[in-house]
C-alpha cells in the first residue's frame, strides 16, 4: 500500500472516530446531562456521517470495522482526556498502543 493511501486511510479513521465520538457525546449531553434537544439532532446527524465515512476506506468491510475498533479505543481515550478532562492511566495507554499495533497489522501489513 502506498504511503499516500496509508495516510488517507488513517485520516479516514480519525474522521470516522471524531464523527462517532463527537456525535455520541452530543447525544450523551442531551440524555445524561439534560442539555437541549438540538444537541441530540446534531449528534444524530453527525452519527449519520460516521456511517458514511468508513465506506471510503479501500479495505473490505470486516477488516475496516475491526481495525476501526482499535482506532476508536485510542480516540475515545484522547476525547476523554481533552474534552472531559479524564486522563488515561498507564494501563489505558498500554492498551491503546496494543490496539494501534493490531490496527497496523490488520490494515497495512503487506498481503500477497
Amino acid at each position: 500500500m502506498s504511503p499516500l493511501l496509508v495516510l488517507t486511510s488513517l485520516a479516514l479513521f480519525v474522521l470516522a472516530g471524531l464523527c462517532e465520538i463527537g456525535g455520541g457525546y452530543l447525544v450523551w449531553l442531551w440524555l445524561r446531562e439534560g442539555r437541549g434537544a438540538l444537541l441530540a439532532v446534531l449528534g444524530g446527524a453527525i452519527l449519520f456521517v460516521y456511517g458514511i465515512v468508513p465506506t471510503l476506506q479501500p479495505a473490505p468491510f470486516g477488516r475496516v470495522y475491526a481495525a476501526y475498533g482499535g482506532v476508536f479505543v485510542v480516540l475515545s481515550l484522547l476525547w476523554g482526556a481533552i474534552v472531559v478532562r479524564e486522563l488515561p492511566d498507564r494501563f489505558d495507554v498500554a492498551g491503546g498502543l496494543l490496539c494501534l499495533a493490531g490496527v497496523s497489522v490488520m490494515m497495512y501489513a503487506p498481503r500477497g
